[in-house]
């Protein structure tokens, strides 16, 4: 159950996307929905959340927040691939979200013996393993792994057992990130400021969920 400071309160489900721009800045909390706490048999969750910066131009762009149903989502077959747009452009497809900058990201499913290579349009690529193993020029990776390719390389990926992994993409950063707990910004002086909103309460609150994190001592 995704809920956040613009009153946004959305379930999520396998194959769904809930997608949200941050901009100038917004309070969530994702939990598990009651029932599911309550159920004998307990609840479990597995997924994968992905942060994106925005270009320095759109840094300070409203927040907002969408929610993409499965059905909704472009599918792609390719030879011994069932691909999933998430975001971005690929393969001749779109997704519905909504982005600041040119970029792909899909949930790929590859049969063994299968084989892809990654779209060539995009200067950063990489491939995320989740379940299985791929082979890239020889070199195997595993769960967890997520092999980088050069801008001009081949980005091919080869599947010699079954395997679901994520592939990545798009146009570099205009410019390094920071990081500061849940704060990213181009500017270290825009977190200091967002540091000391946070500490004097002045982010607004989400409806329906009132806990709150105190702002970290370092």
């Amino acid at each position: 159950m995704h809920r956040d400071s613009l009153g946004s309160a959305q379930v999520i489900r396998p194959g769904d996307v809930n997608w949200m721009v941050a901009g100038r800045g917004i309070v969530h909390s994702e939990r598990t929905p009651p029932e599911q706490r309550a159920a004998p048999e307990g609840a479990s969750i597995h997924g994968i959340q992905t942060w994106i910066a925005l270009p320095r131009g759109h840094e300070e762009v409203a927040p907002a927040f969408e929610h993409h149903p499965a059905k909704t989502l472009p599918k792609i077959s390719l030879q011994g691939a069932q691909l999933c747009l998430i975001a971005g452009a690929a393969y001749g497809a779109r997704a519905p979200a909504s982005v600041y900058s040119p970029m792909f990201y899909l949930a790929a499913e590859l049969a063994g013996g299968s084989e892809i290579e990654l779209p060539a349009e995009y200067p950063e690529r990489a491939a995320y393993v989740v379940d299985g193993e791929i082979h890239v020029d020889d070199r195997r990776y595993g769960v967890g792994q997520m092999p980088v390719f050069e801008s001009a390389a081949d980005a091919r990926v080869v599947a010699r057992m079954p395997a679901r992994i994520m592939l990545l993409g798009g146009a570099p950063l205009d410019g390094p990130r920071h990081i500061w707990w849940n704060f990213v910004s181009s500017s270290l002086e825009r977190i200091e400021r967002a540091k000391l909103d946070w500490r004097e309460q002045r982010f607004a609150p989400v409806p329906g969920d009132d806990e709150r994190i105190p702002l970290p001592d370092r």
